[in-house]
């Protein structure tokens, strides 16, 4: 993810303690990062995919060229091992490299040692207690997406935008984002510490919370203007979640307008998204998927799954993830109706697991999502036709004054107010 930050950020915004006790292996993984970067990228990922890469150099093709690189690699390397304060550990550094690189491709992408791979493989697919969050990487550390309603978290009053500097004393800059996540569940009752930034504060809170089982809220209902407006707000976007949503459109007169608020909802299963979307559409290229080896895959509207024709308008802010992320953008490009807030997170991929013969795995990004107007999700999210809130390029270092009320739905239902049903 790609990196088209959702929001900006400096080093006196958001400024991260270093600690006191870093250790010189970590230290020494950034200073060989930016020399390795270019030799792995062309490299080991050439090898994995069957392809080198950025630049152009192609097994069987430049063979000389892959060779040169890898042997200024090898000189750097010697280099420091004669020339380093210490005696370093090129273990540590090499997988400090691997985990950078993979980092510097998406947020999605993560190289995993053969002990994290192992754990990764043997996680429970079900049943882990959890603090309630959506956590990506942005600016190298964990970041909180959006946060779920009564959970941990939200408990401690975590937000989207913040920053999560470490987990249990491991910086999370260390951390790929499988591992993160890993990290943050666990058996109910549980505890996990956190030094979390927050925004326009300088200095990391020490929040230690306690893992839960947490249920997703319920669908949010509500109507407007003499229930000629039917809001929902479904918060997760799951296949019950659209079942549900399906249900409460079709039991509503068809001349109501649909007021959609996907704002800080979530959702892994792309297909979700897009299933929502074709509640709306009848016809027309809902998004696409594509990648250098991944045969390009057009999602079309089906005219029998489209329920209603009443006019419908879009919440999203930059807590939107994921599949509500193509529903809007679905809905927006066809023209369907307005998309109101700020932009979306940006999340849209598919990942491949290729397992290395030394145990360890890459987690790989080997697709991604395209609007109807053909922008990638997942590097440019989706930017509202009708914009409103703080855009990322527009944030102050000062939070902005509280505003009254709900501007965003006060402008979707202005909006769907002028639309004949």
């Amino acid at each position: 993810m790609r990196y088209d930050c959702v929001y900006r950020v400096g080093a006196d915004r958001f400024p991260v303690r270093r600690f006191l006790a870093v250790q010189v292996s970590q230290a020494f993984q950034r200073l060989v990062f930016v020399l390795s970067v270019v030799i792995f990228a062309s490299l080991g990922l050439g090898f994995a995919v069957g392809e080198f890469g950025w630049f152009g150099v192609h097994a069987g093709t430049d063979q000389d060229g892959a060779y040169r690189q890898m042997g200024v690699y090898a000189d750097v390397l010697k280099k420091i091992q004669t020339d380093y304060v210490t005696d370093p550990n090129i273990g540590d550094v090499t997988n400090g490299a691997l985990h950078g690189l993979l980092e510097a491709l998406d947020a999605d992408s993560s190289y995993l040692t053969p002990t994290e791979f192992k754990i990764y493989s043997e996680r429970p697919t079900s049943g882990e207690a959890q603090i309630g969050i959506t956590v990506s990487k942005r600016y190298g550390y964990a970041a909180v997406v959006n946060v779920l309603p009564g959970s941990p978290a939200d408990a401690e009053h975590l937000k989207d935008g913040d920053v999560i500097e470490s987990i249990d004393g491991q910086s999370t800059r260390e951390l790929s984002l499988a591992v993160i996540r890993l990290m943050l569940e666990g058996k109910a009752g549980s505890k996990v510490t956190l030094s979390v930034v927050r925004q326009a504060k300088p200095d990391p809170d020490k929040v230690t919370l306690t893992r839960a089982a947490v249920a997703a809220p319920a669908l949010a209902t509500q109507q407007y203007e003499n229930a000629s407006i039917l809001y929902l707000k479904p918060g997760v976007v799951t296949a019950a979640r659209v079942d549900e949503m399906e249900a409460r459109i079709k039991a509503a007169p068809k001349t109501t307008k649909i007021l959609l608020d996907l704002r800080d909802a979530t959702g892994e299963d792309a297909q979700q998204g897009l299933r929502l979307a074709n509640l709306f559409l009848k016809q027309g290229t809902m998004a696409t998927l594509s990648g250098q080896q991944f045969p390009k895959q057009t999602f079309t509207a089906d005219p029998a799954k489209c329920i209603t024709d009443a006019p419908v308008e879009v919440l999203v802010n930059r807590g939107t993830y994921g599949a509500p992320e193509l529903t809007a953008a679905a809905l927006m490009d066809s023209k369907r109706g307005d998309v109101v807030g700020e932009r979306t997170f940006g999340e849209g991929s598919v990942q491949k697991t290729i397992g290395l013969a030394n145990g360890a795995a890459l987690l790989l990004t080997v697709a991604k999502y395209q609007t109807p107007a053909g922008k990638k999700i997942q590097d440019e999210a989706v930017m509202p036709n009708v914009t409103m809130g703080t855009q990322p390029e527009e944030e102050e270092e000062t939070p902005a004054a509280p505003t009254k009320g709900d501007e965003m739905l006060n402008k979707a239902i202005e909006l769907l107010k002028a639309k004949a049903a």
